[in-house]
């Protein structure tokens, strides 16, 4: 874990569209004088709107993949308001508490690969490009490569089917298993391909690619992206301060569901049976939702085709 305050340094490039930009400043209602958090601020889109709307308040910016810190950095620099911490959002509370902030009026966490990062074919998460096997977001740990090659064959399938929900998991597992006996699979082209050989001719015609499950499964295992989902929303939710907002962008289903099951326990009142007279259990709401889900327009989809799966969930704390 690093915490460094925005501060002058190299710049470089950080590709990245903001999706649901204008529906998630609208949901955080931000004000003025108040402490936010963007989670996973990438380029700095999102902050920079976040910005728009404070004065006297803070916000901190969060990334675990250093390419986007050294161009938040470079983005922030001048802004006093402006704290960027390298890290993954997982250890929110310790770097908040680390800066004096027991609690905040927004948090913001959009879960998606960047397009810098499916850009970059040396950061290894693009079926479209020949590159290392990687799709580390904090380029630190095990890559991808480490785990084809050196994974159980029954594990690599658990992966696949619990992560990329691929029906053609246990082949696809065996395939891999079987190749790299002969020598190890580092590219992701080459992944790519014994995946497409690996599915039988007429599925791979419908769903797209047909390593792009595969291809998913595999950088939420690298990254554990989410158990750390899980494990980092209640605190998220804690650290609100009453009436703050969480706003979670999600790009997949098993994302989403994750959000959608734990947003609806912070909803929760009184789980008493129903033929009590009164109350018993003491529980009540902790949260109100705010809305449905959003999710982008025809005009962002024309924009930006890669948002199409994204969803908005917002919970205010009561």
């Amino acid at each position: 874990m690093r915490i460094c305050p925005a501060a002058k340094g190299e710049k470089m490039e950080f590709s990245h569209t903001s999706v649901l930009l204008n529906e998630t400043i609208e949901a955080l209602r931000i004000r003025p004088d108040g402490t936010y958090v963007d989670c996973t601020a990438g380029g700095g889109g999102h902050s920079a709107a976040i910005l728009e709307k404070l004065e006297t308040g803070r916000l901190f910016c969060l990334d675990q993949d250093p390419d986007a810190i050294e161009t938040l950095r470079e983005r922030f620099r001048d802004d006093r308001r402006v704290t960027v911490i390298h890290t993954n959002f997982d250890a929110l509370r310790d770097v908040l508490s680390a800066q004096d902030v027991f609690a905040v009026d927004g948090i913001l966490a959009d879960l998606g690969v960047s397009s810098h990062q499916l850009d970059t074919p040396e950061r290894g998460f693009s079926f479209h490009n020949d590159a290392p096997l990687d799709m580390r977001m904090s380029q630190t740990g095990p890559t991808a490569a480490d785990l084809v090659n050196t994974l159980p064959e029954r594990e690599l399938s658990s992966i696949l089917w619990r992560y990329g929900e691929e029906k053609c998991a246990a082949s696809i597992a065996r395939s891999i298993c079987r190749a790299r006996q002969e020598k190890p699979i580092k590219t992701t082209l080459e992944l790519a391909e014994l995946v497409k050989l690996s599915i039988p001719a007429k599925l791979r015609r419908t769903g797209g690619h047909p390593a792009r499950r595969s291809f998913q499964a595999l950088r939420i295992a690298v990254n554990g992206e989410l158990d750390r989902l899980e494990n980092s929303l209640d605190t998220m939710f804690d650290l609100l301060s009453p009436g703050g907002r969480l706003c979670i962008i999600t790009f997949h289903s098993l994302e989403d569901r994750i959000v959608k099951t734990k947003f609806a326990s912070y909803l929760q009142g009184c789980t008493c049976p129903p033929e009590f007279p009164v109350c018993v259990c003491g529980k009540t709401p902790r949260g109100k939702r705010c809305g449905k889900p959003a999710k982008p327009s025809e005009e962002e989809l024309e924009r930006n085709a890669r948002a199409r799966s994204a969803k908005l969930r917002t919970i205010e704390k009561i």
